[in-house]
């Protein structure tokens, strides 16, 4: 299995982090950007990751993935042990060739659910950085509409 591509720039590769966590999450990322999906177990964190990969995003890490503070800037990989892997419920654990690092982007919190048509932004907080924040609805266009905001962003 391939280690995947790293998105890290070539000073980046050997520099040490400010601080380091391991989140409770799947994370896909799209041309470098990435989105951090989290919620409590069985809240479809790995389904959103497969649509968003169906959509052209690759995966950096699926249940578990490990952020790195630079700086300002936060990046994302996955364990050793479970890169290159993601759980489809009732198909199995699938192969993928991943993402090594991106720099993180977006945060989706699937344990909330968004009430209001047009929200305000919200953000997320990790490693003391501020993250757009996105919270999650059962609508079915919401995987494109999670690339879109990864891709662009959102009009405040």
């Amino acid at each position: 299995m391939s280690l995947g591509r790293d998105l890290f720039s070539a000073s980046q590769s050997n520099a040490v982090a400010d601080d380091e966590t391991l989140l409770h999450g799947s994370c896909v990322a799209h041309d470098g950007r990435a989105v951090l999906i989290r919620g409590a177990s069985g809240t479809g964190k790995s389904a959103l990751a497969l649509q968003l990969m169906a959509y052209g995003a690759d995966l950096v890490a699926d249940d578990q993935t490990v952020v790195r503070r630079f700086g300002g800037d936060l990046y994302v990989s996955a364990p050793e042990t479970t890169r290159g892997l993601i759980e489809a419920r009732g198909v199995g654990i699938l192969q993928a060739s991943p993402v090594s690092n991106a720099r993180l982007h977006l945060v989706v919190d699937l344990d909330a659910t968004e009430q209001d048509r047009l929200p305000h932004p919200r953000e997320a907080r990790i490693l003391e950085c501020a993250l757009p924040l996105l919270l999650g609805t059962e609508a079915p266009y919401f995987a494109a509409a999670v690339l879109q905001c990864l891709r662009h962003g959102r009009n405040a």
